[in-house]
């Protein structure tokens, strides 16, 4: 999908980033992430899949906020990847009012609690930490949208593989996106899980 047909927002901030042409991978998958199917991205490191998770959440979400529940959450691995991939969204949404919170392991819950209730549309969340908040009633998923996997090679952990796909299990119709480096069988998991009906879209290394 060329940028061009994004929202007005959105594309004034590819271009002021001086982005004029999706790469390869992101020519892919944008217009199935908006087309709103359930997906595995799979490319290589450096082929623009956080970029693609980035633009294709704010698309979706219209560039702007809407009430209080989350309608994005995003999955990854550790307390480093939340806060980077945090300060990587407020890159773009910086000229919008689109709120987003980071959520991991190490402050109080109670806190996280509070900032998530207080009104946000993009939550970036550890497994361990999103499910001791949906355990606790620390999070509405009640207009959840995207539920977005970063970065799966981090499910090779167990308990992490476990945490994660407890979640679904309550959420009623959401679009799936799992990004990963590879298609191996733990990620292939997840079909019997909440991808079964999923596509999968991928750049080989060349």
């Amino acid at each position: 999908m060329p940028f061009k047909k994004l929202n007005e927002p959105l594309k004034e901030v590819l271009e002021s980033k001086g982005f004029e042409e999706p790469l390869p991978f992101q020519k892919k998958i944008l217009s199935k992430i908006k087309s709103g199917a359930n997906l595995f991205g799979i490319a290589p490191e450096g082929s623009g899949k956080t970029t693609s998770i980035i633009i294709g959440t704010i698309q979706k979400l219209g560039s702007e906020a809407f009430e209080d529940a989350p309608r994005a959450l995003i999955f990854v691995k550790d307390k480093e990847a939340a806060l980077e991939l945090e300060q990587k969204f407020k890159e773009y949404t910086r000229r919008m009012d689109l709120r987003v919170f980071a959520a991991f392991d190490e402050p109080n819950m109670e806190t996280q609690k509070g900032e998530i209730y207080s009104g946000v549309d993009i939550v970036i969340a550890t497994t361990k930490r999103l499910n001791q908040l949906f355990l606790h009633s620390g999070i509405n998923l009640s207009q959840l949208q995207l539920f977005i996997v970063e970065d799966a090679g981090f499910l090779i952990r167990n308990k992490a593989f476990i945490d994660l796909v407890r979640i679904p299990e309550s959420i009623n119709k959401c679009q799936y996106l799992v990004f990963s480096d590879k298609y191996d069988a733990k990620i292939e998991r997840l079909k019997d899980s909440f991808m079964a009906h999923s596509q999968l879209i991928e750049l080989k290394e060349s």
